[in-house]
């Protein structure tokens, strides 16, 4: 067997999560494994907000190359980052249980949305989260926030925002010292939709990849029922980062319910909707009908004039 290599991004968050997968394939398969740093788009343009970069696969495009050309073995991603349309020669061979999937509120002075100042600063990477605040409190001033968790915590603390929105699962997975911050409270995915893939991880490999099986093995049933019908109502909506869209799949005493909001930046003209049924149904299908009848495909393309 060859030299099995992980290739991944180089935050500390990244490192976690490539770390994880190569403590698996040990603890499960007796599988020795090196992780490798990857540099990928995603991380040198730090200045500018993503949905002006524009392209899908800004953190996997580099990870991708590589394993075609056979440099790494696998990549391990933030599922959420992942385009939903591979290269050919590609596959997701695992999705990882998910840890938690919502959004975080995080602030030192204030507890919630609703207690933020008039025109109060929020920090987020995100359109969609953009959206869904501005829909909720429309004078809030959200701003483009890059880099990396610790990075995002120390502006916060440097007080150049009022309060920053995180995922919940990556506070949660590098177990970070947040006693000094007076409010860390998870926006329940009701109240903000979370973003397809959320709290997952993707393990993605070549076709051809040697240890195939032992990848698939560490694959979880009911999260990748739940994130199989997120990916795909993105692909069916020809979604991506540069429009804002959130997306949700609940797996539970065999059914499955399915919730998606979308709108534009300023959050207005929301369109919302959900579907359940049988984790056999095509429901991304019948939730795209219903949001397209709703005119979403509209929103989508008005929303890219605000990038």
């Amino acid at each position: 067997m060859d030299r099995i290599i992980i290739g991944t991004r180089g935050s500390l968050l990244a490192l976690w999560q490539a770390n994880f997968i190569k403590d698996e394939l040990k603890k499960r398969f007796d599988l020795d494994a090196e992780v490798k740093i990857i540099k990928t788009t995603g991380d040198k343009i730090l200045d500018v907000p993503l949905a002006k970069i524009g392209g899908k696969g800004l953190f996997t495009k580099e990870l991708e190359e590589m394993l075609l050309n056979k440099s790494i073995t696998l990549a391990v991603h933030s599922l959420k980052d992942v385009p939903v349309v591979l290269h050919n020669d590609l596959l997701l061979a695992a999705i990882t249980k998910r840890e938690d999937v919502r959004d975080c509120f995080v602030s030192y002075k204030f507890s919630d949305i609703s207690s933020l100042p008039h025109n109060a600063k929020v920090g987020t990477t995100s359109l969609r989260r953009s959206m869904q605040l501005k829909h909720i409190r429309a004078d809030l001033d959200t701003i483009s926030l890059r880099g990396n968790v610790q990075t995002r915590l120390q502006k916060l603390q440097n007080s150049e925002f009022d309060a920053i929105i995180l995922a919940q699962s990556g506070l949660n997975r590098l177990n970070i010292d947040t006693k000094d911050i007076n409010f860390i409270n998870p926006l329940d995915a009701s109240f903000m939709i979370p973003a397809m893939g959320q709290g997952a991880l993707g393990i993605e490999c070549r076709k051809d990849c040697e240890i195939l099986s032992y990848l698939q093995q560490l694959n979880d049933e009911i999260s990748s029922i739940e994130c199989g019908f997120e990916r795909e109502f993105i692909r069916l909506l020809d979604g991506g980062c540069q429009v804002p869209i959130g997306v949700y799949a609940k797996y539970s005493d065999s059914k499955v319910v399915m919730n998606a909001i979308i709108g534009l930046p300023n959050g207005e003209d929301i369109i919302k909707d959900s579907v359940s049924g049988n984790k056999d149904s095509a429901l991304a299908n019948e939730l795209l009908k219903k949001v397209e009848a709703k005119g979403a495909r509209d929103v989508l393309k008005r929303a890219l004039e605000f990038i």
